[in-house]
């Protein structure tokens, strides 16, 4: 990973970003991130978080944030405000919807038995498709071992299993973060996969971002990564010099001075 100040910014004019521990800083929305959100849109780039969290908390997001779309649940739908309304468009088929329903329940509560320190995360009741236990943020962070034997136990039971910062987040059905936030550049933006891959940043700070990295050239991470670049499967090319929230508004300012 280089330093952001090596990036060549010019030319981008769209961010795609993680939420918790890349907008956020310790458990709240960074008041400087969420300025430079705005800040951004305000010059002409187009916002788009891309979150691990709930639809609930994605239906906020897209009504009351400066932001052009959301996408939620690890990839498992992108909400655009319409109007006075949202239209919600989901990736999964209706057999891995099905499963969502039928099978998230037992499925958590068997992982939940082998490992009792970890716990169903806060927002799971306004959830729509996937699963999240919580390894880190109402609960003491939960040994990396017992991280990893948490996603075993859910791929066992034929889930996509991925850590964030705080939750691992499972789901049936072929999507993630990066060929989501490809399928809403496409079918909304009208970019081409060519063209977004060049023409968007993304920034994150967790395994389950890795397929964002993966997906464009263009890729950060804010510096609390670090912390976890053992357990990355795709690192980004860029880093920057602050952590989380302050990370983010480095790679505003960094953004809005090639402008």
């Amino acid at each position: 990973m280089r330093p952001l100040a090596e990036f060549d910014a010019r030319g981008i004019h769209g961010v795609l970003t993680d939420l918790d521990d890349t907008l956020s800083t310790d458990g709240r929305l960074d008041p400087e991130a969420f300025a430079a959100m705005n800040r951004l849109r305000e010059a002409g780039l187009r916002v788009v978080p891309v979150t691990g969290r709930s639809a609930g908390w994605c239906d906020h997001f897209v009504r009351m944030w400066p932001v052009d779309a959301v996408i939620g649940e690890t990839g498992a739908f992108y909400m655009l405000r319409e109007g006075g309304g949202v239209r919600t468009v989901f990736m999964p088929d209706a057999a891995a919807l099905e499963a969502a329903r039928t099978r998230r329940g037992p499925i958590a509560e068997a992982v939940l038995r082998e490992v009792p320190e970890a716990a169903l995360a806060g927002d799971q009741p306004y959830r729509l498709v996937d699963l999240a236990i919580d390894i880190a943020e109402a609960v003491p962070p939960v040994a990396p071992e017992r991280v990893a034997r948490i996603v075993a136990l859910l791929r066992a039971h034929g889930m996509h299993a991925q850590p964030s910062s705080i939750h691992v987040n499972a789901w049936f059905g072929e999507f993630d973060k990066g060929r989501t936030a490809l399928e809403l550049l496409a079918g909304h933006f009208g970019e081409t996969d060519e063209a977004a891959r060049d023409r968007w940043v993304c920034v994150g700070d967790a395994p389950n971002d890795a397929p964002l990295f993966a997906a464009f050239r263009n890729s950060v991470g804010v510096a609390n990564l670090l912390e976890r670049a053992d357990r990355m499967p795709v690192l980004p090319r860029w880093i920057t010099g602050a952590p989380s929230g302050a990370g983010f508004a480095e790679l505003a300012a960094h953004l809005l001075a090639a402008r």
